[in-house]
C-alpha cells in the first residue's frame, strides 16, 4: 500500500511513583483529566527503592571526631581522641511506610551499622614525668537501630513540593572493640564514649536524611515542563490540586490534555471530576492510571489543526480499485470518459474524530472527505468527492512504555458531496468503500498507532504485567513497575547499573 501523509497519532499517559516521583509540569488550567493512584504495593516498592538508595548514598559516612579527658582509677586523667569514625556498612531489618492526613511516614527498624575507628591516649603521673601514648584501631557495631522521617506533598503552581515535616534516627545499643591497648582503656572508652558514639551516629544519619530530601526537592522543581507528543504536540502534566494520601494509597490529579507544540493551552472540554468504582487495588498492581476521553479528544484536536490527518493513496492490495477500469459497473460515467486510466485517492478528515470511551470498548466517529483523482495525460485530474461518516472500535495495549493500539471498521455511511462525472449510484460505492477502509485506511492507521506513544513514566521506569480496563468515559491502566537502573539525586536522569524488579 502506497501512502504519503503527516502521522495520525493517539494520545498518551501518565504515571509517579511516590517519593521518587519524577513529574514534568506545565501552567495548569485549573482542571485534571488524568488520575494517578500508587497503592499500597506501589507504596512499598517506593520505600524500599529510597532506602536501598538512602543506605548506598550514605555509604560510607565519616562523623566528626570525639574527644575526652576522663579520669581512670589509679592513672589518673587519660586524655583519649577517637578519630576517623566511619560508618561502613548498614543492614535494614525491616521497615513499613504508611500515609495518611499526617503525610508520608517511612520507618526502618532493626537496623545495625558497623563503624570503623582509630583511638589513641595519652597521659602523665606524678612518678613519670613523660607522657604515656598508646593508640590503634577499634571497631564498633550498632544494633536496635532505628530511622524514621515524615514528609509531605505540596502541589505548588503545579509543580510537586517535597516538605520533610520531621526525621530521626535512635541507636538503642552500641558494643565496642579494641584491638591492643590495656585492658582500663576499654572500659575507659565505653564509659566515656558509648553514648558519644551513638549521639554522633544519630545526628549524622539524620542530617544525611534532610540533605537527601533537599537533593530530591530540587529535582523535582528542576524538571523539564512538558512531554513531547512526537514532534508537534506536548502533553500538560500540571498536577491540579495537593496529593490525596489515604491509609492505602496516594492519588494525583493532573491536567493531562494534550496540545500543540506552541500552543497557549485554552480547555474547551468539560471537565466533571469524574471518579468510577473500578479500583485496580483488586488486581494487586502498584499503580492506577486514569485518562478521560477528554485526554484522546484532545489529541485528536491537535492532529487535526495542525493538518495531520491528510494522505494520498496511490496502491492498494486490489490495485484495479485505483484504475477506472475497475469502476466499469460502478460509475460507466467515470470509465467512459477516462477509460483504462489510474487513480488516485486524497483521504481527508474534515472534522476532529470524537473518541469516546466505553464499558470494554474506545469507540470513535471519524468524517472524511475521499476526493477521487484521475491521472489522464500526465494530468491529475479531480472528478468526484465522497463523504463518509466511519464509526469504528478500538483496542488499547502497552507496547513496551508506549501506549498502542488498534481500530477496527464498525460501520460506515456515504453521501455523494460532489461529482464532474455526473451522479454516482451510492449504494453501488458501498461495496468498494467498505473494502477501501478495510484494506487501505485501517491499515494505514493501525500502522501508526501500534508504534504508540511512549508513556511519560519517571525515567528508567518500565510497565510490567500491565492491564487495560475500559469503563464509562475512562480508559484505565493497572500495572506494576520495574526500575532498570539506579536512580541518583544528584541528577535528573539514571544510571543503568542493575535491574531490580518488583512484581
Amino acid at each position: 500500500m502506497g501512502l504519503s501523509s503527516k502521522l495520525m497519532v493517539p494520545t498518551t499517559l501518565f504515571i509517579v511513583l511516590s517519593l521518587s516521583l519524577t513529574i514534568t509540569h506545565v501552567q495548569s488550567n485549573g482542571e485534571g483529566f488524568i488520575s494517578v493512584q500508587i497503592f499500597e504495593k506501589g507504596l512499598d516498592f517506593a520505600k524500599d527503592l529510597l532506602i536501598d538508595k538512602a543506605v548506598s548514598s550514605i555509604i560510607p559516612l565519616q562523623l566528626p571526631d570525639i574527644e575526652k579527658t576522663v579520669k581512670i582509677r589509679l592513672i589518673g586523667k587519660v586524655h583519649i581522641l577517637l578519630s576517623n569514625i566511619t560508618i561502613n556498612q548498614v543492614d535494614i531489618a525491616s521497615s513499613y511506610v504508611s500515609t495518611g492526613e499526617s503525610g508520608i511516614v517511612l520507618v526502618a527498624s532493626g537496623a545495625t551499622a558497623n563503624l570503623s575507628m582509630r583511638w589513641q591516649y595519652s597521659y602523665t603521673t606524678w612518678l613519670i614525668p613523660i607522657a604515656i601514648t598508646d593508640k590503634g584501631d577499634a571497631s564498633v557495631q550498632v544494633e536496635g537501630m532505628v530511622v524514621g522521617l515524615t514528609a509531605n506533598l505540596e502541589n505548588q503552581e503545579g509543580k510537586l513540593k517535597l516538605h520533610l515535616l520531621e526525621c530521626g534516627c535512635h541507636v538503642k545499643d552500641i558494643s565496642i572493640k579494641l584491638d591492643g591497648g590495656a585492658s582500663w582503656l576499654y572500659q575507659g572508652v565505653v564509659d566515656a564514649f558509648e553514648a558519644k558514639i551513638a549521639s554522633a551516629v544519630e545526628s549524622s544519619i539524620s542530617n544525611k536524611i534532610r540533605e537527601g530530601i533537599i537533593k530530591l526537592d530540587s529535582l523535582l522543581q528542576s524538571l523539564p515542563e512538558h512531554i513531547p507528543v512526537y514532534s508537534i504536540a506536548v502533553l500538560n502534566v500540571t498536577f491540579v490540586d495537593n496529593p490525596v494520601l489515604s491509609n492505602s494509597s496516594i492519588e494525583f490529579d493532573i491536567n493531562g490534555l494534550v496540545t500543540s507544540k506552541d500552543a497557549v493551552l485554552v480547555s474547551n472540554h468539560n471537565h466533571k471530576g469524574w471518579k468510577g468504582s473500578f479500583s485496580c487495588s483488586s488486581l494487586a498492581k502498584m499503580v492506577q492510571i486514569s485518562l478521560q476521553d477528554d485526554v484522546f479528544n484532545s489529541a485528536s484536536f491537535v492532529y487535526f489543526d495542525e493538518d495531520y490527518m491528510h494522505w494520498i493513496v496511490d496502491k492498494v492490495p486490489d490495485q484495479s480499485l485505483l484504475n477506472t477500469s475497475g469502476w466499469r459497473y460502478i460509475a460507466p460515467q467515470l470509465y467512459k470518459q477516462y477509460p483504462n486510466d489510474d487513480m488516485n485517492l486524497n483521504i481527508s478528515v474534515s472534522s476532529p474524530p470524537i473518541i469516546k470511551v466505553a464499558k470494554d470498548d474506545i469507540d470513535a466517529i471519524i468524517n472524511l472527505d475521499l476526493t477521487i483523482y484521475v491521472i489522464d495525460a500526465g494530468q491529475v485530474i479531480p472528478v468526484a468527492c465522497i463523504s463518509l461518516e466511519i464509526s469504528t472500535s478500538s483496542s488499547a495495549e502497552i507496547m513496551g512504555n508506549n501506549l498502542a493500539g488498534s481500530i477496527r471498521l464498525k460501520d460506515f455511511t456515504t453521501y455523494l458531496k460532489w461529482s464532474e462525472i455526473g451522479d454516482l449510484q451510492i449504494h453501488l460505492l458501498q461495496p468498494v468503500m467498505s473494502t477501501l477502509i478495510k484494506t487501505a485506511l485501517l491499515p494505514y492507521v493501525n500502522l501508526h498507532l501500534r508504534r504508540g506513544i511512549p508513556l511519560p513514566l519517571p525515567h528508567g521506569f518500565t510497565l510490567q504485567n500491565a492491564e487495560i480496563v475500559c469503563t464509562c468515559s475512562r480508559a484505565i491502566v493497572c500495572s506494576d513497575l520495574s526500575l532498570p537502573g539506579q536512580y541518583h539525586l544528584s541528577s535528573s536522569h539514571f544510571a543503568t547499573t542493575k535491574h531490580s524488579n518488583v512484581t
